[in-house]
């Protein structure tokens, strides 16, 4: 391995060109002045509003202001995440955060004032010209009032916000800082650090010593401290209660979902539906022991790939090229955006000393979209990249067909486009491939990433219900009661391949997403609709690709998330969607049990 490059020693071609948000740093610092100097200048709104016009005005202020902080914080976290290392670049991003804080103090009377506005006279005001781009807004906001408190309560509320925080705090220093796991040991007696990090890395090697003993270690730390972590996971469920309580919703899941409108049946269905087909999963493991040629499948042999990723180097150049290649089914147009994101630096290619590790999708409203890589010449690098290609190219129509404020979409949404570009990059890769061990390993990665997010995070998503359902009938959530309520649903829904000891019983006090109130079940939604829609554009043809892009990478936040997958083909209320899914997850099965067959031949 070669020594790490400075970020000075990068070819200019391989970063992303931040000059198109600003030519300098120069430049950057006078606009950072110009907007310090307006972002409070909103005296003549807070006595409210007695017409449409006044609104409109507002609005179209706060929009305007917004969108030019947008593009200072970008800039700032970019340079800052391109070497962390540059005091400059750090001073220059906690500086952007803190104008942010200052613009949503000087701002936060505003929806408390338009929710001063009658209902019926907001309804009035929203069929105003002039506030034709902000009427969804309005729409929204008028839909809270049944749940909107008096101002006094709603001041109580808010003051108690740092406390009723405080078992998730608790549960994130515990988590991050205090626990500590003994080293695992490997089949030759050497012990290897285990930490959070590493863990899902020490269950994928070869090594089943390794792995049993890194899996024994990390759940008998929790196992430790499971009546602590029960409470935390308590308290936190007790806040969720209070407040759907105090609201006046019928439960904490209904509080949750309403946030972006989705129907409590979308829950139920995704659970039922993948509770039909759990003989799927049961298959998969079955597959697993035989594989893995042990008479015990433990919970510690789930991730150990059953393909080694052998002889599948992939440079960048030829990453690019794959890319282009797969994404054909989504039309010319899109394939341009793409190519010009490839040939025009929205891509920040390799590590440098003091990058920011991993990869996202970045940007906002006025500027181009910009994708952080941290490039390794692997087929894993390439389906990253797809992922992020496909939140950019999402975000780039969404901002060019949306105004500044439906031009964001909601987590509900957040992962289609991204999960649907490594669908068609797949399928592309898999019938241009002639290596039946690579089509295996593309395979073993599909069927993986199909098992952690769809199976695995509807199995979260059964059990934060459950919990929930017992604190608002009343029942303790005791550490006894919660590892009953997951060692039971761990053991339906891997079936009975697996031997099962109690170590896995605690997982549930490792997950920190559990005090994130009902936000996994979008992982495996996200996953299911991105699946239903691949396989509909690669079945369909033109048409229905041209559907998915007006219908849905265009529309942003203009509708109801539910309302905009609904409108691309994929109805969330219905159990189809799902069914889809696993339907391609069934014929990847077969497919790889048909691969495997020929290669034992």
């Amino acid at each position: 391995m070669g020594k790490l490059i400075t970020r000075e020693e990068q070819q200019l071609e391989n970063t992303w060109d931040l000059t198109t948000i600003f030519k300098s740093d120069e430049d950057f610092e006078a606009a950072y002045k110009v907007l310090e100097g307006k972002i409070a200048d909103n005296d003549q709104f807070k006595d409210g509003f007695d017409s449409a016009e006044k609104l409109a005005d507002a609005l179209e202020l706060e929009r305007t202001l917004d969108t030019e902080l947008g593009q200072l914080f970008v800039y700032a976290h970019l340079k800052h995440d391109q070497d962390t290392s540059n005091d400059t670049y750090s001073a220059l991003e906690s500086r952007a955060r803190s104008l942010a804080v200052k613009y949503s103090t000087a701002w936060s009377f505003l929806v408390p004032a338009i929710m001063a506005i009658p209902e019926e006279t907001l309804k009035e005001y929203a069929e105003h010209p002039r506030l034709s781009d902000f009427k969804f807004d309005l729409e929204k906001l008028n839909k809270q009032r049944p749940h909107i408190l008096s101002d006094k309560e709603e001041q109580l509320l808010a003051a108690a916000g740092e406390v009723m925080h405080t078992p998730t705090q608790v549960y994130g220093m515990f988590n991050n800082a205090d626990v500590d796991f003994k080293p695992a040991v490997d089949k030759d007696g050497k012990e290897h650090e285990l930490t959070q990090g590493n863990y899902v890395e020490m269950l994928k090697s070869s090594d089943r010593s390794l792995r049993e003993s890194a899996y024994i270690n990390l759940y008998g730390e929790y196992n430790k401290f499971k009546n602590t972590l029960s409470q935390t996971l308590a308290g936190v469920v007790s806040t969720h209660a209070f407040s759907s309580d105090v609201r006046g919703y019928e439960s904490s899941r209904q509080q949750a979902l309403s946030n972006n409108h989705i129907p409590e049946s979308v829950y139920d269905n995704l659970v039922n539906t993948v509770n039909d087909n759990l003989h799927l999963l049961h298959r998969y493991t079955e597959l697993r022991k035989k594989f893995l040629g042990v008479d015990e499948l433990k919970m510690y042999d789930m991730y150990v790939p059953l393909v080694e990723d052998t002889d599948f180097e992939m440079s960048y150049d030829n990453a690019k090229e794959w890319l282009v290649n797969a994404l054909q089914p989504l039309g010319e147009e899109y394939v341009n955006i793409v190519k010009e994101g490839l040939e025009n630096r929205w891509v920040d290619v390799y590590e440098n000393k003091g990058k920011r590790t991993g990869a996202y999708s970045s940007g906002t409203y006025g500027t181009n979209p910009f994708i952080l890589m941290n490039w390794q010449n692997n087929v894993n690098n390439l389906f990253t990249l797809a992922h992020e290609f496909g939140h950019s190219v999402h975000s780039y129509y969404s901002r060019k067909h949306q105004p500044a404020n439906t031009s964001g979409y909601s987590i509900f949404v957040a992962e289609v486009a991204s999960t649907f570009n490594e669908a068609l990059l797949a399928d592309y890769m898999f019938n241009k491939l002639e290596d039946k061990k690579q089509q295996l390993y593309l395979l073993n990665e599909q069927l993986e990433g199909f098992r952690g997010t769809v199976f695995r995070q509807t199995m979260f998503a059964e059990f934060e219900h459950a919990i929930h359902v017992m604190k608002e009938s009343g029942e303790p959530l005791t550490a006894g009661g919660l590892s009953e309520v997951y060692g039971k649903l761990n053991r339906k829904y891997f079936g009975e391949a697996v031997n099962y000891d109690d170590a896995i019983n605690v997982e549930w006090a490792r997950i920190p997403h559990f005090y994130m109130n009902y936000y996994v079940y979008q992982y495996a939604t996200g996953y299911a609709a991105a699946a239903s829609l691949s396989k509909q554009v690669l079945e369909e043809g033109e048409e229905t690709a041209k559907r998915y892009i007006d219908e849905f990478l265009k529309k942003g936040s203009s509708n109801y998330p539910i309302e905009i997958l609904k409108n691309a083909g994929v109805d969330m209320t219905t159990s189809e969607p799902i069914k889809n899914a696993l339907d391609v997850f069934e014929a990847q099965l077969t497919k790889f049990e048909e691969l495997l067959a020929d290669l034992q031949k």
